[in-house]
């Protein structure tokens, strides 16, 4: 690199390329070497808030399913993502995008594509953020009416944490993983006291492991089920988002995500099996659909004391905004992606100057944040039936139909690059993980309405899932109008900065 002081080598009268941002600067990347490998495996498993799924997953899949069995379907959940990972993984290494799951949907199945993707992944993630919002303000108001007294509307500590995480989320992501750091760490050092607790003081059956049984995995629908628990596992699969902000993405990227399976699906598996433990399976079933999520706080009230208790529901609220933040700086970077290879306004494309964090991508996602509060709060819906548990399943639909394009869009990505040898046993791990997350989804679609808690027959069944079709089928007509009105741009989706780099590159050229 040249230096002030050093004479410039070119001929004088060759034209200078114009000024495009080199991979460590500015604008058009993101800022390297912000995190490493632990910073990234905080952030990612923030993502899935445990004491959240400990305390309102695993007693909802319970009541509602009636499975005794949960703690075998973060096993196979586990598995299943494991195997999906295999080729997610290898793609990291080939790929490193803000763009995640676009971006390498769209280096296997093309730009059109991928534009559908891109604005799946927006809405999918949009969603899961601004849903988290919702069960925020409800905490934190019942604390405050528990520790003082008071009452405060849901809206309000949601407002709060809005104005919050979009200050954080303008900052340095190694920032905003300490943060992050800091209250997973608490949050899972809760979970793992009040485990000790119920395998120490177990109910009338005793320490039993009857809920690890195969036969124990009956009840409304194993599919079904699974659509339930596989969001403790949501997370995982954005460790490349950050491939960018990484010294080395090619290693830690792939060793992030497995780690944050592995740790999930044994957290998950360990902490439902010892509920189960703390009523008797015989119990869990009929305890949870009287406790609902008040059923974790309850059972380590009696064992471990009401102050505890009351400090868990603190813990409770810490990880929630945690999650909160994880999304925030995720879909910042899809946004950031989408707005550098023309899908959305190019501003949204630039990094800042100072922190090297997309900036406006995190002003793009707390201006949706702040308008769906505001208009659930305008219309007197529910904070957790409504803004958390509509939000969210549409969110995990969106997700699910990722997973299963992006296992499609490996096998395609090497089977035409002719590496079906080299990349074989990876390319069967993605087919099976594929067929797996489809059908998943599939029970995912038509069993909607269980998932959201609502009538059979009521409209939301299919408008909640029809957010998500809308958005695959107006990003895909988008990309065919890129394709045939700007195929310039259209050939630059999924490159992200690597499309840069080949226009300096070629203007360098010509100059020579």
């Amino acid at each position: 690199m040249l230096t002030d002081s050093e004479p410039d080598p070119r001929p004088v009268s060759a034209p200078k390329p114009a000024a495009i941002r080199t991979y460590r600067g500015e604008e058009r990347a993101l800022r390297a070497d912000r995190i490493g490998m632990p910073g990234l495996l905080l952030s990612v498993l923030a993502a899935s808030a445990p004491m959240m799924v400990v305390a309102g997953v695993m007693p909802t899949t319970y009541a509602v399913m009636g499975i005794v069995g949960q703690p075998l379907l973060y096993v196979i959940l586990g598995v299943v993502l494991a195997l999906f990972s295999v080729g997610y993984a290898e793609m990291s290494r080939h790929v490193h995008n803000a763009g995640a799951f676009y971006a390498y949907i769209s280096r296997g199945l093309g730009g059109t594509a991928g534009t559908g993707a891109a604005f799946v992944a927006l809405l999918a993630y949009a969603s899961l953020q601004v849903g988290i919002y919702g069960i925020f303000g409800f905490q934190v108001s019942s604390l405050i009416q528990t520790f003082f007294h008071t009452e405060v509307v849901w809206w309000v500590p949601s407002l709060a944490a809005v104005a919050l995480v979009a200050v954080l989320g303008a900052l340095k992501i190694d920032l905003n993983a300490r943060v992050l750091g800091v209250l997973l760490m608490l949050e899972c050092l809760s979970v793992f006291v009040v485990d000790i607790a119920f395998v120490s003081d177990p109910g009338p059956e005793g320490v039993t492991f009857h809920a690890l049984n195969p036969t124990t995995l009956t009840g409304a629908g194993l599919g079904t089920a699974l659509c339930f628990v596989i969001a403790g596992f949501t997370g995982f699969e954005q460790a490349p988002v950050y491939a960018e902000e990484t010294s080395r993405p090619h290693v830690v990227v792939s060793r992030v995500m497995f780690s944050a399976i592995g740790f999930t699906a044994v957290f998950f598996a360990l902490s439902s099996w010892a509920m189960g433990v703390a009523t008797g399976p015989s119990k869990i079933v009929g305890a949870s659909q009287e406790a609902s999520a008040g059923l974790i706080f309850g059972l380590s009230a009696d064992r471990l004391g009401n102050g505890f208790s009351d400090v868990l529901g603190v813990f409770f609220a810490t990880g929630i905004f945690a999650s909160m933040l994880s999304f925030h700086n995720v879909v910042a970077r899809y946004a950031f992606a989408m707005g550098r290879e023309g899908l959305l306004p190019a501003g949204v494309g630039r990094a800042s100057r100072t922190s090297g964090a997309p900036a406006l991508g995190s002003l793009l996602q707390t201006v949706i944040a702040l308008c769906v509060v505001v208009a659930f709060a305008a219309t007197g819906k529910d904070p957790v039936d409504n803004l958390f548990i509509w939000m969210g399943n549409v969110g995990a639909l969106g997700v699910l139909l990722l997973m299963a394009a992006s296992s499609l869009a490996v096998v395609v990505f090497f089977v035409r690059r002719g590496a079906i040898a080299a990349q074989g046993w990876r390319l069967a791990a993605a087919s099976v993980a594929g067929i797996a997350l489809t059908v998943i989804m599939v029970y995912a679609v038509v069993d909607f309405d269980m998932l959201l808690g609502s009538d059979p027959n009521s409209s939301l069944r299919w408008v909640l899932p029809g957010l998500v079709a809308v958005a695959a089928v107006a990003g895909t007509a988008y990309g065919v109008v890129l394709r045939i009105r700007k195929p310039e741009t259209h050939a630059r989706i999924g490159l992200g900065h690597e499309a840069f780099q080949l226009e300096v590159a070629a203007q360098r050229q010509g100059a020579e």
